[in-house]
């Protein structure tokens, strides 16, 4: 009986569905004037009132099962009319007080409806209210994340478009650049991150954390390249830069010189790319083009480079991993150091000693002296390009003194 009661009470109730949403929609304007309500055409939210009465009514006198895609389709209709979620949810909750009310006061006019009734219909109108917006929610998260992506993948295409350099006169600079959000003038440079897999980011989150400095970024994802845009006003934005991206490389990375204007990208794309390789291969390097011009110029001709290397260092080259890996290293070391054996030591954690040892077998092998400056030029070319090169996969090496 109680069932077939609360039937009753929802068929009669439907019968004044138009009267009802018209009152409903008038409720929830008041009470959401100020949560940006006012973006909502009357007769669209007079309608969505009529829907959601009609579906709960309906459901209630049991005829059909609750009608939820009208739901997530107004939550999704009201995230494209950027209505914030909170004020969404607030008309809900006035929409909702407001049918508890239809509700009672229709009970009330009817002597045979009893307490009994009343709990029943309340606990009923409830659980359907909870499914109602609960697909109201998600069709406004839907929403939400499809125009994120939209976004995303037009930001993608506009930085893809300005490192590539095609097809961009100055009016489509001038577009992407107010479309991105980005002064039509720098300073800019160009970062490009070798991924530690085709389809995985090399850098995750790098915008965020730069954002989080106040530094401006756009970024695209190539299979074997991160690429971002940076928009660096400062000396401080270079240090942050340059510290984020050795905080969390997991592989090369090269940043281009500075460029002023956009329209210049395609050419700093190069120039990262360049630093990038000038780091040491299977590494988490940062290499900024201006700071490290013999790991850039070695990089630049890398063919020529290894020719370079074969000749100065393939003596070395030719001698057992450990024995090899024990004088490059050294080399490398006292380089590091600004030409000190006694830093170049503390660093090995070997004495003084052990490393003018080794520096002079390098000198025996190769013919080339750490005391004449042209055999410490050619010496750093060539071990600049040893350490670019990739080792080929599965090697390991030990060394030992």
């Amino acid at each position: 009986m109680v069932d077939k009661e609360v039937n009753a009470l929802a068929a009669v109730l439907l019968e004044r569905v138009g009267e009802l949403a018209k009152e409903m929609a008038t409720r929830i304007r008041a009470g959401a004037r100020e949560h940006h309500y006012d973006v909502v055409p009357a007769e669209e939210l007079e309608e969505a009132c009529r829907t959601h009465l009609g579906n709960a009514l309906r459901a209630l006198t049991g005829q059909v099962p609750l009608d939820t895609g009208a739901a997530a389709d107004i939550g999704r209709r009201r995230a494209v009319q950027n209505v914030p979620l909170p004020a969404v949810m607030t008309g809900y909750r006035i929409g909702v007080a407001f049918f508890w009310e239809a509700v009672a006061a229709e009970a009330g006019r009817n002597p045979l409806v009893g307490r009994d009734v009343l709990i029943e219909a309340a606990s009923a109108m409830w659980a359907l209210q909870d499914g109602i917006t609960e697909a109201m929610v998600s069709g406004y998260h839907e929403a939400v994340a499809d125009r994120l992506l939209a976004h995303e993948h037009e930001r993608s295409a506009l930085v893809e478009a300005l490192l590539e350099g095609r097809s961009m006169d100055t009016d489509a600079v001038w577009s992407a650049a107010e479309i991105l959000g980005v002064p039509r003038n720098g300073p800019f440079a160009v970062v490009a991150a070798e991924v530690p897999q085709i389809g995985r980011y090399a850098l995750p989150e790098v915008a965020t954390l730069l954002s989080r400095r106040g530094i401006w970024s756009a970024w695209r994802l190539r299979p074997d390249l991160q690429l971002g845009i940076v928009c660096l006003r400062s000396a401080r934005d270079w240090t942050d830069l340059t510290e984020v991206l050795r905080q969390h490389a997991e592989r090369r990375v090269g940043v281009s010189p500075s460029y002023d204007d956009l329209y210049r990208t395609a050419d700093a794309l190069r120039f990262a790319k360049v630093a990038m390789r000038g780091g040491d291969a299977d590494s988490g390097a940062v290499t900024v083009f201006d700071d490290s011009p013999i790991a850039v110029v070695s990089a630049g001709a890398p063919d020529v480079m290894a020719l370079v290397a074969t000749n100065v260092l393939g003596p070395i080259e030719a001698l057992p991993a450990g024995e090899r890996a024990l004088l490059l290293d050294t080399l490398d070391a006292w380089f590091a150091c600004g030409g000190s054996a006694d830093e170049a030591a503390k660093s090995l954690y070997v004495h003084p000693n052990t490393v003018r040892t080794r520096l002079r077998r390098i000198t025996e092998h190769t013919g080339r002296s750490i005391a004449d400056p042209r055999g410490i030029t050619e010496l750093s070319l060539a071990l600049r390009a040893v350490r670019q090169t990739p080792k080929p996969t599965g090697t390991t090496e030990t060394a030992s003194d």
